[in-house]
């Protein structure tokens, strides 16, 4: 872990008031997991007053040839830091804090095997990165991404060129109408993970019950390195001695289960 700023590369909306941005720095040369994350100290060229914390971002996608990280956000309506963020232009430096947390155990993952990869909303980003680590190592990948409508899809073209994708919206606005777990019982797989909003991985936690499940939580967070315990969430297991886990440093990724959602 190190804090670092990294200048800005690329920055545009790919999305509804999703952003892609590219940065450049030797942080990335320290990530060893898909599904990790940095922090973000905001700071505004705006009027705006930049807050206080930092802001927990997953890295999307890492580049070691060129030192570039991808990180993928959602702005409009969730605070000043990510509207913020949204003015950063290229050139530009960011402060970064990372990589941190664990990702998703692409080694647990028995080859040959067909992977099942689930996302919803901005819990897509990391399944990219962890979808390239995956098909690296020969894992047929097969990805199903959920959205509320069509002007929030993204990465599509991306995820099919790694393999078979299928998108969902909740209006059937775009792709196929409802919801990712629709489609389980439909897709052959030996493996499985997924990012989103806790609803979604509670109903993959109840529908996937017989084979490896891997998610990752969105939390809200405060230091980002384990100190503060504004992450915490319960443990399942009675018998766990210490009862609970840190989402920032002990996770954010925890096999089904482990934790309570």
């Amino acid at each position: 872990m190190i804090q670092e700023d990294m200048r800005v590369m690329t920055h545009e909306e790919i999305a509804d008031h999703i952003f892609e941005l590219k940065l450049q720095g030797q942080m990335v040369q320290q990530i060893t997991e898909p599904g990790q994350f940095v922090h973000v100290r905001i700071s505004g060229k705006t009027d705006a007053v930049a807050p206080l914390l930092r802001r927990p971002i997953s890295i999307c996608s890492a580049d070691l040839k060129s030192g570039t990280l991808t990180l993928i956000y959602r702005s409009g309506g969730l605070g000043t830091g990510t509207e913020l963020l949204t003015h950063a232009q290229i050139g530009d430096t960011v402060d970064v804090l990372g990589p941190l947390g664990h990702g998703f155990p692409v080694s647990e993952a028995p080859t040959p095997a067909r992977a099942l990869i689930v996302g919803g909303g901005v819990g897509v980003p990391p399944l990219y990165g962890l979808s390239q680590a995956l098909a690296k190592r020969g894992i047929q990948v097969t990805h199903v991404l959920g959205f509320r409508s069509a002007k929030d899809v993204f990465y599509q073209t991306d995820f099919e060129e790694l393999g078979k994708t299928f998108v969902m919206t909740e209006d059937g606005t775009y792709g196929r109408c409802g919801r990712v777990t629709d489609l389980l019982e439909t897709v052959p797989f030996d493996i499985a993970y997924a990012c989103g909003p806790t609803p979604m991985l509670r109903a993959l936690e109840q529908t996937i019950i017989d084979k490896p499940l891997f998610v990752s939580l969105e939390q809200r967070m405060a230091c980002g390195i384990g100190a503060c315990m504004a992450c915490v969430t319960q443990t399942t297991d009675p018998n766990d001695a210490k009862g609970y886990r840190r989402v920032c440093c002990d996770g954010p990724v925890f096999k089904a289960r482990e934790v309570e959602l």
